[in-house]
Parts: structure tokens; C-alpha cells; sequence
């Protein structure tokens, strides 16, 4: 096998493998019956002239199934984080004592946890498009490989293993997927 057709499918797979990272990571915010701190820790926070992650101004903990709690270190800050939660369009309602703010998340309803299984569903899909664009990346470059170097058997035998590949990563997205829904649906 070149040189050239290893890296083009060596990247390739480093690209669909980020694609996989970053849908975990979207799928972590995605409310589900337990809290977890990933739910509001992007949440953007402007402090110090700057926009910041909620989880560079503040320690986030979750001590109870319904529960987050966000110890702000600059107490200053505390009104900026609480309106940055309850601007974030996540349909939480931060309640500031002065030292802590906390989220109690409330039961979700039936209908609210199907909402939540098809926002899921469709990150998976957007993702699952992003994994074939690279797919399709790979196949178009190893085309360009065809000539005195490569016969069209090799050049098949690379897309192949591009196909594999995406195969893969799609059956990651879905084990994801179903996982999540799982969570999601559990009372």
C-alpha cells in the first residue's frame, strides 16, 4: 500500500474520530432523568470583559439526582453566572442564596423526554452527514491516486477500507445514540 493512500485514510479516520468526540461531548449537554454537570458547564458567562465557559469561573458539582450546584470563585460574578444560566435556553432557573447558586432540575415529563430523545437523534444525523462528507473526501482524493502508481483494483481496495471505517464510526454514533435515549427515557 502507498504512502499517500495510508494517509489519506489515516486522516481520514482521525477526522470521523473527532466527529464521534465532539457528538459525545453535545450529547453530555443533552438533558437526561440525572444531572450532570456537563448539562450547564459551556454555558457562556461574560466576566472580566470576556465570554467564558461556565466551568472557568466556577466549580460545578451535582450532590443530588436533581441537582447542580455552582459555587462561583468570585462571588462578584455570581449575578453575570445567574443570568448566563438563565439565558442559555436551557430552561433551568438558577436560585442565588449570595455564597452558592442552584439548579433544581424538575422531573421531566413524558413529552419533554421525547423532545429531548429527538434533539439527540438529531445530532447524531448531522453527525452521522459529517462522517460521510468525510467519507466521501477520502474517496475523492484516492481517485486522484489512479494512474501509473495505483491500479483501479488498489484504488478500490482503499475505498474499502474508507468504507470500513465509516461504517465504524456510524455504528459508534448509534451505540451513542442508544445510549443516551436509554438515559433519557429511564424514570
Amino acid at each position: 500500500m502507498s504512502d499517500q493512500a495510508n494517509k489519506i485514510i489515516s486522516d481520514a479516520r482521525a477526522r470521523m474520530q473527532k466527529t464521534v468526540e465532539d457528538l459525545s461531548h453535545q450529547m453530555a449537554q443533552i438533558r437526561s432523568g440525572r444531572a450532570t454537570p456537563s448539562i450547564v458547564e459551556d454555558i457562556r458567562v461574560d466576566v472580566y470583559g470576556q465570554v467564558m465557559p461556565l466551568n472557568q469561573v466556577a466549580s460545578i458539582n451535582t450532590p443530588e439526582a436533581r441537582l447542580i450546584t455552582v459555587d462561583v470563585w468570585d462571588k462578584s460574578q455570581m449575578g453575570a453566572v445567574e443570568k448566563a444560566i438563565q439565558k442559555a435556553g436551557k430552561n433551568l432557573n438558577p436560585i442565588n442564596d449570595g455564597s452558592m447558586i442552584r439548579i433544581n432540575l424538575a422531573e421531566m415529563s413524558g413529552d419533554t423526554r421525547k423532545e429531548m430523545v429527538k434533539l439527540a437523534k438529531t445530532k447524531v444525523e448531522d453527525h452521522k452527514v459529517a462522517v460521510r462528507n468525510v467519507r466521501r473526501d477520502a474517496n475523492d482524493t484516492l481517485k486522484k491516486l489512479k494512474g501509473p502508481g495505483h491500479s483501479e483494483d488498489e484504488i478500490k481496495a482503499f475505498s474499502d477500507q474508507v468504507q470500513k471505517a465509516t461504517d465504524d464510526f456510524i455504528k459508534k454514533m448509534d451505540d451513542l445514540f442508544a445510549s443516551k435515549e436509554k438515559d433519557i427515557m429511564t424514570v
